[in-house]
Formats: structure tokens, C-alpha cells, sequence
């Protein structure tokens, strides 16, 4: 049985949008057709160093919108640098593609190869495909995944932000695993999707395979490395980047602290905790932490005290002001995980780990091929600055 089969008996099962499954597996097929297109037209894989040195290389996408009887497409026509790829795919100027959107949906109910579909899309638009082309549409998926995994990456980042979330995925039986996650951002401020790992739980060792991987694919200097605050996370972090900083993302200890006292309490010492966190300097974020301490010593002295020896609480005061806002909470890398998460629940689960890993990767390119042409908020103005630090960083 093939993974549309099941997901069209999954879909039943469950009564839910038949239109909807159709339109997103028809919409996966349409944009892969028009990756294989430009990979087959450059005749080298996407990731690949000789791209660089070959008078061409991919130049990003442009949207198209193709209505069908299933609902809009979101299509990404992608483009070559000089400006002469020209794609078969879907025929230019329409919006409306029946009879392609046809014979595709066709493929996925009878669980037709990608190389059939190929030479339908031939006989309907005398377009030929060569044999490399035919074998690239076949394993596209899992070449993507892997070139991702084996990209090179930049030498210098900013901050790097660690978190994981939960989807379902069916081994022998269903339940969720940890998709550990590493975004990260350079010091002009473009940020992108690092690499991700797969585990039945959050752990520290997966962590540290995970930035062991990091830095075999070439990052050499990170200042700032911000997490949920995973017990044993920073002494993992620092055995692969010993001259790192470490923020314990503040908003996490805030809702731990909710959870340990009573409920008349909660907005009166989440807001007091605020002040810590939102200080204008470390000056005065001490004396907020001094003053939160008076206050809740006697009544929940435990928690004064996981505060008061909580040495990474006031990392980010260390950084410029313009990005200290982007420091002291995971917020960033946990509203990806949750948009994520929610595509994610499309599929109710995942067959195996290769289905998941074609999920995540093309999340992942989507998510760097928009934000690593963008400067994230405040990081323009400190760049100068954050590239003292590293200077600083690499002579102690």
C-alpha cells in the first residue's frame, strides 16, 4: 500500500478532507516536478559546490497561484541566475491546470512512479525528459533530505537557538518522537534552519550529535547559544563550543515559576520576574532581581533561590540593545516549531522516519529560502558590534 493510499484511509477513518489530501499531495507533486525541472536544466544537485563555478546556479522561486477543483496550489517556479531556464511544467500565464492537475491525481491513486509521471507530462506537453531526469524524479526527495544534512554552513553565528517538538511517528507502533531543531542566526542577521535529529526523546546526546554535526559542516564561532534550559543541555553545548555563552530562555523560567506557586500568586510574581528580564541594563535587571528576591524570599524561598543562582538568566545583557529583545526567550525557534507541528497534524502521522524527513526538509528549505535574505530585527544595527565580539572571543 502505498503512503497516498494509507493517507486517503487515514483521511476516511477519520472523516476528514479528502479535497484537502488531495490538494496538498497534488501541490508536493507539482512543485518536486518543477525542482527536478531546474536540477536536470543546471545538471548539477542542489547544494552541490560545483554550482558555484559553473556560469549558472539556482536563483530562489517566484509564486504562482493554480486554481484547481481541489483548491488554490501555491506553486514555487524556480529560477536560474541567468535568467534562460524556462519550465514545462505548467504552462505559462494559466491558472487553471485540469488536465495536469488530472493525470497527477490519477498517479497518486494508482501509486504511479515519479517516472510516469514524467512521461505523461511528455505526451501532454511533447516535453522530453532524459533518462537522468527520470532517475533524479525518482529519488528527488530523499537526495533533497540528504543534501540538506550535508550542506556546508556559515563559520560565524550570532546566536544559535535549540528546541525540539513532538509529531507522531509510526515505527512498529505510533507515538511521538522529539524532532530536535537548530535555527540560527548570522551576524547581519539572515537566519536559517542549522539541521535537525530525529529521537524517541529529547536528550542531551542527541543534542551533542547534533552540534558535533554542526560543526563538522563547518561552524567554527557561536556567541550565543539559547535554550529551554534541558538539565545538562550547557555543559553539552560548551564540550562542542567551549567559547560560547549560554541564555536560559527567561520566558521558560517564568512559566515554571507559575507552576510551582499558588494560584493567587502567579500573575503578581510572573510580572515581578518581568522586570528582571525586561530591564534597560544589567544595572538595573540586578537590582529588579534584588528586589524580587526581598519580596518572595520568605514565601517561596526555593524559588528566590533557583533565581538568584541562575547564572544565565542575564546572559543577554551582554549583547547590543537592539537585539536583546531576540535573546532572552526561545520565542523565535518555538513559534516555527509550532507552525511545524501544525502542518504536521495534516497527516495524523508519519509511515516511517524517510516520510517524516521529506516533510521536515522541505519546511526547512521554505523557512531558509524566505528568512536567509532577511535581516531579523535589531541585527543591522548591531552588526558592527557582534563583530567586535567575535574578534574578542578569538583572541581570549
Amino acid at each position: 500500500m502505498n503512503n497516498f493510499t494509507t493517507d486517503i484511509l487515514q483521511t476516511l477513518a477519520t472523516k476528514g478532507d479528502l479535497n484537502e489530501l488531495f490538494r496538498s499531495h497534488l501541490e508536493l507533486a507539482v512543485n518536486t516536478l518543477l525542482k527536478t525541472e531546474l536540477t536536470a536544466f543546471l545538471d548539477y544537485e542542489k547544494y552541490d559546490r560545483i554550482g558555484f563555478h559553473s556560469g549558472n546556479s539556482r536563483n530562489g522561486t517566484y509564486d504562482r497561484t493554480v486554481k484547481t477543483e481541489y483548491g488554490e496550489l501555491q506553486i514555487q517556479i524556480p529560477r536560474d541566475r541567468n535568467g534562460v531556464f524556462k519550465q514545462q511544467t505548467i504552462p505559462p500565464y494559466r491558472r487553471t491546470n485540469g488536465t495536469l492537475e488530472e493525470t497527477i491525481i490519477h498517479l497518486f491513486r494508482k501509486g504511479i512512479t515519479m517516472s510516469e509521471i514524467a512521461d505523461l507530462i511528455e505526451k501532454m506537453y511533447g516535453h522530453h525528459y532524459t533518462p537522468q531526469t527520470l532517475s533524479n524524479m525518482t529519488k528527488v526527495f530523499s537526495e533533497e533530505v540528504l543534501a540538506f544534512k550535508k550542506r556546508s554552513l556559515n563559520e560565524r553565528y550570532a546566536v544559535i537557538y535549540l528546541d525540539a517538538t513532538y509529531i507522531p511517528l509510526k515505527r512498529k507502533t505510533v507515538d511521538k518522537e522529539a524532532v530536535h531543531i537548530a535555527v540560527g542566526i548570522r551576524p547581519d542577521g539572515s537566519k536559517e534552519v542549522l539541521g535537525y535529529a530525529i529521537a524517541p526523546n529529547e536528550s542531551t546526546v542527541t543534542w551533542k550529535e547534533l552540534l558535533e554535526d554542526l560543526s563538522a559542516r563547518g561552524v567554527k564561532d557561536v556567541l550565543l547559544f539559547a535554550t529551554d534550559g534541558l538539565k545538562g543541555i550547557k555543559d553539552t553545548i560548551h564540550q562542542a563550543f567551549p567559547q560560547a555563552a549560554y541564555q536560559h530562555c527567561c520566558v521558560h523560567v517564568s512559566r515554571n515559576l507559575a507552576s510551582k506557586v499558588r494560584v493567587v500568586d502567579r500573575k503578581e510574581i510572573c510580572e515581578d520576574f518581568k522586570t528582571i528580564y525586561q530591564a534597560d541594563s544589567l544595572e538595573k535587571a540586578i537590582e529588579a532581581r534584588r528586589a524580587f528576591s526581598q519580596k518572595w524570599r520568605t514565601s517561596y524561598s526555593k524559588i528566590v533561590k533557583s533565581i538568584l543562582e541562575n547564572d544565565s538568566l542575564l546572559t543577554f545583557y551582554n549583547f547590543p540593545v537592539s537585539i536583546r529583545r531576540s535573546l532572552y526567550s526561545t520565542n523565535l525557534i518555538e513559534s516555527f516549531n509550532k507552525q511545524i507541528k501544525k502542518y504536521s497534524r495534516r497527516k495524523e502521522q508519519f509511515q516511517n522516519e524517510e516520510s517524516m524527513d521529506r516533510f521536515l526538509v522541505s519546511n526547512f528549505d521554505m523557512y531558509n529560502q524566505k528568512f536567509l535574505t532577511r535581516s531579523h530585527r535589531g541585527f543591522q544595527q548591531a552588526e558592527a558590534e557582534l563583530e567586535m565580539m567575535f574578534e574578542a572571543s578569538i583572541k581570549r
